[in-house]
């Protein structure tokens, strides 16, 4: 897979259809070798394909820099975790995962109020789907889970005044990031995880028709 070619948009499609429940990359793999891109062509590549392949290790650097700033600011982290919750959300396989699990949970408790949380079935015409599927969290549309946390949360950041502090640490949790996306070499198993994930969108839209 070129990664020159991949642009920004399709780089954030892809991590927000792609599987998070993935463990990160061993820290002997993660700190291995550094090398200074040839040319900017390469650095464009280079970027994209470790934002991509060792996207849990940056979530976790991002989060344990975030949490450092949290400190100051004991409020702040139920914010953070409110505005992390409606971004994570948007992920699809996030929002079916977290769908599942919370719908299992109150099955045990109420069967009849668990079967109101199943999402609606989408109308077939002619063997394929009449629309494009929805996203569904607990029976309701994806946006109302997105924008109750995105409201909770700014009201959160607003009293805990921590917006500031929170801003600072994920600058340099993103300058990390990036740094580190741009000086790692990316390896073998970089290259044959992405073809592996490029053959699933291809078998997952060949399914679809």
């Amino acid at each position: 897979m070129d990664w020159g070619n991949v642009t920004a948009e399709d780089l954030v499609d892809a991590l927000r259809e792609v599987d998070w429940s993935s463990p990160p990359r061993p820290l002997s793999e993660f700190f291995s070798r550094f090398t200074l891109p040839r040319s900017s062509s390469k650095w464009n590549s280079r970027l994209k394909c470790n934002l991509y392949y060792y996207r849990t290790n940056y979530f976790i650097l991002i989060v344990s820099v975030l949490i450092l700033g949290f400190l100051r600011r004991p409020l702040s982290i139920v914010a953070a975790l409110l505005t992390a919750l409606s971004i994570a959300f948007l992920n699809d396989s996030f929002a079916g995962t977290f769908s599942e699990k919370v719908t299992r949970t109150v099955r045990q408790f109420s069967p009849h109020l668990a079967a109101k949380m199943r999402p609606p079935l989408t109308p077939v015409i002619r063997g394929r789907p009449s629309a494009k599927r929805a996203i569904y969290i607990c029976g309701r549309p994806r946006w109302v889970f997105v924008l109750i946390f995105s409201s909770a949360s700014f009201f959160l950041w607003f009293v805990s005044a921590g917006l500031l502090t929170v801003l600072w640490a994920l600058a340099i949790g993103l300058l990390a990031t990036i740094l580190h996306a741009s000086f790692r070499t990316p390896n073998l198993k970089a290259r044959l995880n992405t073809f592996r994930e490029e053959f699933r969108a291809v078998w997952r839209n060949y399914s679809e028709l």
